[in-house]
């Protein structure tokens, strides 16, 4: 059966099976997928504290939830993909696009980081940035691997207060 052919909660991806391997049954979707944007912030938030932390988060590279999987020891990485691509088109979109604005913050932060002499003046406002910008995309994202959007009611929005409003 091709990826295109498999349907949430059949066959290998029966609800129990995706409940077993920490997948969303609803959503075909992994939290696991947050570790890749979740050890940035960490990062992130320890600059002011430890600035040599600064090279770990210029090491960092966008993944798509695919490659994520494909990189990772998720003991069901494989199923993880076939869940993905069997997701709700509307499902996989949003989360798309809260990962496109979560990898521009996160370039945005590298670049001034790369960009400055001394790492030390920009430490703090980094880290309430992250804590203020990064973390709240990271709950929606979370939001909706946890099935909280409903894929009839996605509209097509151009600001982040529209998708926010969707999780209120």
């Amino acid at each position: 059966m091709s990826l295109a052919e498999m349907i949430l909660g059949e066959g290998d991806l029966s609800a129990d099976r995706l409940v077993a391997a920490n997948i969303n049954p609803h959503t075909g979707l992994a939290t696991d997928y947050l570790n890749h944007f979740n050890e940035v912030v960490m990062m992130l938030e320890m600059l002011p504290a430890m600035p040599e932390c600064a090279e770990e988060v210029l090491e960092w590279q966008p993944l798509s939830y695919e490659q994520h999987f494909e990189a990772s020891n998720f003991a069901e990485k494989n199923l993880a993909i076939e869940a993905f691509h069997a997701a709700p088109a509307a499902v996989r979109r949003a989360l798309r696009d809260v990962v496109a604005t979560l990898n521009t913050a996160v370039c945005e932060k590298q670049g001034r980081l790369r960009d400055a002499a001394d790492i030390a003046p920009l430490a703090d406002a980094i880290a309430r940035e992250t804590a203020d910008e990064i973390k709240p995309l990271i709950a929606t994202a979370s939001g909706i691997i946890h099935g909280h959007l409903d894929p009839a009611e996605t509209v097509e929005t151009d600001s982040q207060a529209e998708i926010d409003a969707l999780f209120a």
